[in-house]
C-alpha cells in the first residue's frame, strides 16, 4: 500500500510519545511513593515504643517489676528514649546524606533499570528485618541501627535515577508544574506509610515495618521489568529529532526541547564541573536548611502530638498526614507560581519566609492545656498550612530546579549530568534531613518551644542562601529581559 504521508506519521508518533511519558510518569510516580512509605513508620511506632503506661491498661497475667515501663520496648524504656531515636534517625540520614554524593555517580555508569531494581528489593529486604525485631524479640539498639544505616545508603538509588528518568523523557516546558505534581508522591507516600504502619502499630508494629517492606520490594520487581529509562527507540527518536515542532504544539506544558539546539554528549560530568553550574552551590545550601526543617516534622510530629495531645500512636499518625496532604498542594502551588513567574528562587524565599511565621503558631500549641479541643479547627489548618509552606519549596528544588540546572544551557545539552547535579542538591539536602530530627531528639527534652525555634532559624538561614539569585530574578523583570533559570 501506499506510505501514509509525513504529518499523519509524526502525528501517531507524537501520540505514541505521548503515551510512553505518561506510562513514564505514572510507573515513576508509584517507585518514589514506595520508596517514602517504607521510610515513614519509624515515626510512626516512635510512640508505641514508648509510651505512657500509666495510661495503658495492665494485662492481669503479667507480671513486671518496673510499673512505669512495663508497657514500653527495650532499650526505648529508659529516659534517654528520645535521645536514642534520635540515633536511629540518624543511623539512617547520615548513610542516605553520604550515599546520595556516589549515588548520582553509579546513576550515571550502570543501567537505571537495575540501578532501581536492585536498591527497591535490597530497601524492601532492610525494612522487613527492621520489622522482624519484634517477631524475634530482640532489644539491641546496635541492630536496629546497623539495620537503618544499610536502609539508608540502598535509599538513596532513588531519587537521582528517577530525576534522570524523567529528565530523560520531558523537556523544560511548563516543568514545575508537571514535577509539581509528580513530586506529590513524597506527600502521598508518607500519607500511606503513616496510615498503613497505623494500621498494626498497636497491635504487632513488626508489621508496620513487613508490609512498607513487601511494598517496595513489589515495585522493584515491577521496576525490573517496566521501566524504559529513555525515549532512544527509533519511533520516539524520530519524533523529537524530526517533528519537535509538532511535540511542542501536542503537548504544551510537556514540551521536548528543539533537536538542533541539544547536542548529545556521552560523558558523564565530573563532580567539580557540576558544581560550576550557576544555581547549584545556592539550591544545594538553601535545601540543606529547607530539608532539616522537612525532616524534623516527617520524624518527629507524630510524636509532637502524641506528647502534646495525649493521642495514641495510631491517632497522632493519622494526624500527621494532614502535614503532608498540604505538602502536595504546596508542590503544586510552588510549581505553578514558578512557571508563571519564571522565578523559581523568588518562590521558593516567599513560602519559606510565610512558614516561618505558621510554626510560630504550630508551636503556640504546645503551651496549650487545650489542644485537644482546638485540635478540630486551630490545629488541623496549621498542619496544613505548614506543611504546604513547608514542602512547597523543598519539593520545588528536588524537582524542577534540579531539572533545570541539570539542563542547564552551560551544559550543552549532556543530559548525563542530570544525575549528578541531582544527587548533589539532594545530598547537600540530605545532610539537613541529618541533623535536623538529631537536633529536634537533643532539644526536644528542654521543650517543644526549642525544637520550633530550630525550626523557624533554619527557614530564615535558606532564603538567606537564595538572596542572590532572588536578586538576579527580580532584576530580570525589572528591565524585562529574558533570563536562564537558575
Amino acid at each position: 500500500g501506499r506510505a501514509r504521508p509525513k504529518g499523519s506519521q509524526n502525528i501517531a508518533a507524537t501520540r505514541r510519545l505521548i503515551w510512553y511519558r505518561g506510562f513514564i510518569l505514572t510507573l515513576t510516580f508509584l517507585f518514589y511513593t514506595a520508596y517514602h512509605l517504607s521510610r515513614k513508620p519509624i515515626s510512626i511506632v516512635k510512640s508505641e515504643l514508648h509510651r505512657n503506661c500509666s495510661l495503658v491498661i495492665r494485662p492481669a497475667d503479667l507480671n513486671f517489676t518496673n510499673n512505669a515501663t512495663w508497657c514500653d520496648w527495650a532499650p526505648f524504656d529508659q529516659n534517654n528514649y528520645q535521645t536514642l531515636f534520635g540515633v536511629l534517625d540518624n543511623s539512617f540520614l547520615v548513610a542516605y546524606a553520604i550515599g546520595m554524593f556516589f549515588s548520582g555517580i553509579f546513576g550515571e555508569r550502570v543501567p537505571l533499570r537495575y540501578y532501581l531494581s536492585f536498591g527497591m528489593l535490597m530497601s524492601g529486604v532492610f525494612t522487613c528485618l527492621f520489622g522482624l525485631g519484634f517477631y524475634l524479640n530482640i532489644h539491641s539498639l546496635w541492630y536496629y541501627s546497623v539495620i537503618q544505616v544499610l536502609n539508608g545508603l540502598m535509599q538513596t538509588t532513588g531519587w537521582p535515577a528517577v530525576v534522570a528518568c524523567i529528565g530523560n523523557w520531558f523537556g523544560k516546558g511548563k516543568r514545575g508544574f508537571i514535577m509539581g505534581v509528580w513530586n506529590s508522591h513524597t506527600s502521598v507516600g508518607n500519607i500511606l506509610g503513616s496510615l498503613i504502619a497505623g494500621a498494626f502499630v498497636s497491635s504487632a508494629w513488626g508489621l508496620s515495618f513487613i508490609v512498607p517492606g513487601l511494598i517496595i520490594a513489589s515495585t522493584g520487581i515491577l521496576c525490573f521489568f517496566f521501566l524504559v529509562e529513555s525515549n532512544d527507540g527509533d519511533e520516539t527518536e524520530s519524533v523529537t529529532n524530526n517533528s519537535s515542532h509538532v511535540d511542542r504544539v501536542a503537548y504544551g506544558s510537556i514540551s521536548a526541547e528543539p533537536a538542533e539546539a541539544v547536542e548529545q554528549h556521552t560523558e558523564a560530568i565530573s563532580f567539580s564541573g557540576a558544581l560550576s553550574i550557576p544555581g547549584v552551590v545556592e539550591f544545594s545550601l538553601c535545601l540543606l536548611f529547607a530539608k532539616l526543617v522537612s525532616y524534623t516534622f516527617l520524624y518527629w510530629l507524630p510524636l509532637y502530638i502524641s506528647n502534646v495531645a495525649h493521642f495514641d500512636a495510631k491517632a497522632a499518625g493519622d494526624m500527621s498526614t494532614l502535614f503532608d496532604v498540604g505538602g502536595i498542594v504546596g508542590g503544586i502551588t510552588a510549581g505553578l507560581v514558578s512557571d508563571y513567574t519564571g522565578g523559581r528562587a523568588t518562590t521558593c524565599c516567599v513560602m519559606l519566609l510565610t512558614a516561618a511565621p505558621m510554626s510560630v503558631r504550630l508551636a503556640s500549641l504546645s503551651c496549650c492545656s487545650t489542644f485537644r479541643f482546638l485540635l478540630p479547627i486551630m490545629s488541623q489548618s496549621m498542619l496544613l498550612l505548614c506543611g504546604g509552606l513547608v514542602n512547597g519549596p523543598y519539593a520545588l528544588i528536588t524537582t524542577a530546579v534540579s531539572a533545570d540546572l541539570g539542563t542547564h544551557e552551560s551544559l550543552r545539552g549532556n543530559s548525563r549530568a542530570l544525575s549528578t547535579v541531582t544527587a548533589i542538591i539532594d545530598g547537600t539536602g540530605s545532610v539537613g534531613a541529618a541533623v535536623g530530627p538529631l537536633l529536634a531528639g537533643l532539644i526536644s527534652p528542654t521543650g517543644w518551644n526549642h525544637v520550633f525555634y530550630m525550626l523557624i532559624t533554619s527557614d530564615l538561614l535558606a532564603c538567606l542562601f537564595l538572596s542572590r539569585l532572588v536578586y538576579k530574578e527580580a532584576l530580570g523583570w525589572c528591565r524585562r529581559v529574558p533570563r536562564a533559570r537558575g
